[in-house]
């Protein structure tokens, strides 16, 4: 899963919430005297990406994808967040609008009381306004393209993200078929992780 399902699949909490979102680009190391909420983050964050690993129908959409690849996990990850963006209103019961923009006001109150990196990853989050790149195919499109300028050569002469866009585009119906079998159960797996008070947001 990408960043919007990961800061959805979060406590209310500022400190939860970029805990789960930092723990990619930091490694899962946090900075000393990091705070609890940040740290649950973290470790909710390795669940989630521990059963999306392993998990069958993610396995399956893979294989939805052409048949050699190195990239495959992340074109599902952002095709997960895209169609996440699609059937917001199902899982949530704050519109997506109102969603990222209250995390945006707080994760930049906050983030001026992180160290410099993390204070970096937080602002460029907020000024590329990631958690709504996902409103439709072309905008998946250019988050596919976004990725392959940060690949080095070395990975891009083997493989490139953009080039699965159009078998994502083919098989769409059903990615999004498995997407909503799999994220109940996602959530359902993440939810025994949380105070069930600070997930009101969540529909199910």
């Amino acid at each position: 899963m990408n960043w919007l399902a990961h800061i959805f699949l979060s406590e209310q909490n500022i400190d939860f919430q970029l805990g789960n979102f930092l723990a990619d680009p930091l490694k899962t190391r946090l900075w000393n005297h990091a705070s609890k909420e940040l740290k649950q983050g973290v470790r909710v964050h390795k669940i989630i990406d521990s059963f999306t690993d392993s998990n069958e129908i993610v396995i399956k959409s893979k294989k939805r994808l052409k048949n050699k690849g190195l990239l495959k996990a992340i074109v599902v990850d952002l095709t997960y967040d895209y169609l996440l963006t699609k059937n917001w209103q199902s899982f949530c019961n704050i519109p997506i609008d109102k969603f990222s923009y209250d995390f945006y006001m707080k994760a930049n109150r906050r983030a001026i009381y992180f160290p410099l990196k993390a204070n970096r990853l937080i602002k460029g989050l907020i000024k590329r306004d990631l958690l709504n790149k996902y409103q439709d195919l072309e905008h998946l499109k250019l988050a596919f393209q976004r990725v392959d300028l940060r690949l080095s050569n070395r990975v891009l002469a083997r493989d490139t993200t953009i080039s699965y866009y159009e078998h994502v585009c083919k098989n769409i119906d059903d990615l999004e078929e498995d997407f909503l079998e799999f994220f109940p159960l996602l959530c359902k797996v993440v939810k025994k992780e949380l105070d069930s008070r600070k997930i009101e947001h969540w529909k199910i």
